[in-house]
């Protein structure tokens, strides 16, 4: 949505389900916002009554009274100056909490189409940077604008009260005011929005330049990089100083409006003091006021204009919680079997392994064409599936349709004989073990990273299943054995060694459906023969489903399927298959003349 022509507090009323759990602590913040506007507006009060009294008079009658009525409030306004600063941090703390626990878990229940469709970056933002923002408005903002508005409003009151002549040659400069703040501010906004994106701009580059440096490097690009980054760098520089120039001109627009106040104050006011009609107290109660006016109403001017901005914060923020996943539980599976963070497990029942395909068609959420059409497919329980093709094939839609992590457009795939949405979604995710190609392990230790397989399982558990696949020799390197840091994302370890803990790590979790999305591709030969003589002992007994790219790791499966630009094109046993002299023969054939020639090499070599 367009900036310029939101309104300021539209999209505000989606985010009171947040804040209402703390309206009682937030009257008490407005409340004492309140309090301190009227604090410091009476203190110029005080100044009018010494002057008026103590030296007009020259009297110390009642000093006594007046020191300890000044102290008084002085003690007052600290303590509430203490406990206001106190609140609106911890309301928005509490409220950026519970965004971000929202937006966070939300995105937990959310289908894998979202994120294809949005990068790691736009998420991160909608529940870092714009939770931040959300709970700056509902705390700090507001504050701003109650303390200076009352102050204003007080202020501008007692001004009439006292003389309202004077107070009208004060209050005539208000509306010129509000004219070049405003003016001002909407140009300041315009170039911090500049500033904002360039910045991201110089933090993808400098993220690039970290993460690609092996690239970088081995393309001989560092010069190009660099006068990308350095034209970024320069951008922000000028669009910065241009910025500061008009904050600069702002701030003294803002000390003019205030000199002009204090000389209308001084001029008319001096007249009226002299003639006897106000006091010199008086006189110096409305010089206060006139030169303390003009911050407040820039102020007040500056938060409702950044509401306008904070506005897309609030959109982005409601658009994310509003997403609804392509694929989602029904409300009577979830009052059966729980949702995701409220699982029913006692209702749950055995998952066997048998799965269906029942005249399914499939397309991806983001495209029209049909990968799958009125496809059938029987897989009895402990049935090895392998699923095989060129690389971007699509061999992995198969598998997100057993896993339910897409839905079919027409048809059903049944578990055990059910159709997989009349059970829930973590049901069949808690008896599926994935070994994905390109393996993620989360930061902590082996131990830790492991047990999300099994978080009960056992020291000797987790070394059993390191044995069986041959990845006890990785543990026996790490000086802290079991807890060992892996990093983030595992970068202590090499491609290899992650895809072997990623491997132990679903087998710990004994699932019933197994699936290894080319879960050799990145160890070596030798680690590969080992995972295989695991992999035919692991899948016994159980229905796996085995994307592979290496043809060698897949001829014993029970059968075979071919997969071209999305679509099954054969099916059958290696045998089947060979005699068939299609799709499944010619890659067969090339990669085995492959394999021949590179050993013809290494021999001669």
């Amino acid at each position: 949505m367009n900036e310029k022509t939101s309104l300021p507090l539209y999209g505000i009323p989606k985010i009171l389900p947040y804040v209402k759990p703390y309206r009682k602590t937030i009257v008490i913040m407005i409340l004492m916002g309140i309090a301190v506007s009227v604090f410091d507006a009476v203190y110029p009060l005080f100044n009018q009554y010494a002057l008026n009294h103590f030296v007009a008079l020259k009297t110390l009658d009642t000093l006594p009274q007046f020191i300890g009525l000044y102290l008084l409030c002085l003690v007052t306004q600290v303590t509430l100056n203490y406990t206001s600063v106190y609140i609106c941090g911890k309301i928005e703390m509490l409220v950026d909490r519970d965004l971000r626990n929202a937006s966070f878990n939300h995105i937990q229940t959310l289908s894998f189409s979202y994120f294809n469709q949005n990068n790691v970056g736009y998420v991160h933002a909608r529940i870092m940077s714009d939770t931040g923002k959300i709970g700056e408005l509902v705390a700090w903002r507001m504050m701003d604008i109650i303390w200076n508005g009352s102050y204003l409003i007080f202020v501008i009151a007692v001004m009439l009260a006292t003389n309202a002549r004077l107070a009208m040659y004060v209050l005539i400069l208000v509306p010129f005011a509000v004219v070049l703040i405003t003016w001002f501010q909407k140009h300041l906004v315009e170039l911090n929005r500049k500033i904002r994106e360039i910045n991201s701009r110089i933090t993808g580059n400098f993220n690039e330049g970290i993460t690609g440096v092996r690239s970088i490097k081995t393309l001989v690009i560092e010069d190009t990089i660099n006068g990308d980054f350095r034209k970024d760098t320069a951008d922000m520089k000028r669009t910065s100083v241009h910025a500061v120039r008009y904050s600069g001109a702002f701030s003294a627009v803002i000390s003019l409006m205030g000199s002009l106040a204090l000389a209308m104050v001084l001029w008319q006011g001096g007249r009226l003091t002299i003639d006897g009609i106000i006091q010199i107290g008086t006189l110096s109660v409305f010089m206060t006021y006139a030169l303390g006016m003009m911050d407040p109403l820039q102020s007040v001017i500056t938060t409702l204009a950044s509401l306008v901005s904070i506005q897309v914060n609030i959109e982005r923020f409601t658009k994310l919680m509003e997403t609804e996943s392509d694929v989602a539980d029904s409300e009577e599976v979830i009052e059966k079997y729980g949702d995701t963070f409220h699982p029913k497990k006692e209702n749950w029942e055995e998952l066997h392994g048998d799965v269906e395909f029942r005249d399914v068609s499939f397309h991806y959420p983001d495209g029209d064409e049909m990968v799958l059409e009125h496809f059938n497919l029987k897989v009895p329980q402990g049935t090895n599936v392998a699923i095989v093709g060129e690389t971007g094939a699509g061999k992995s839609t198969l598998v997100n349709l057993v896993c339910r992590f897409y839905e079919p457009v027409e048809g059903e795939v049944l578990i055990d004989g059910r159709n997989a949405r009349e059970r829930s979604q973590l049901w069949l995710h808690s008896n599926i073990g994935y070994v994905l190609q390109a393996p993620h392990l989360f930061s902590g230790t082996v131990r830790d990273n492991l047990r999300y397989g099994n978080p009960d399982a056992t020291d000797e558990q987790i070394m059993e299943a390191l044995k069986l696949v041959s990845a006890d020799f990785v543990i026996g390197k790490m000086d802290k054995g079991l807890d060992s840091e892996v990093g983030e994302g595992g970068d202590n370890l090499s491609t290899g060694e992650k895809q072997l803990l990623s491997f132990a790590r679903a087998i710990l979790a004994d699932p019933r459906i197994l699936v290894l999305d080319e879960a050799t591709a990145s160890v070596d030969t030798l680690t590969e023969k080992a995972i295989q003589d695991a992999i035919d002992i692991v899948i016994k007994g159980r229905t796996s489903f085995v994307i592979a790219h290496r043809l060698s790791t897949v001829v014993d499966a029970d059968v075979i399927l071919v997969v071209s630009d999305g679509k099954i094109t054969e099916r059958g046993t290696h045998k089947e298959l060979m005699k068939k002299k299609g799709s499944y023969y010619a890659l067969y054939t090339r990669q085995f003349e492959e394999i021949a020639a590179d050993m013809v090499q290494h021999t001669a070599a």
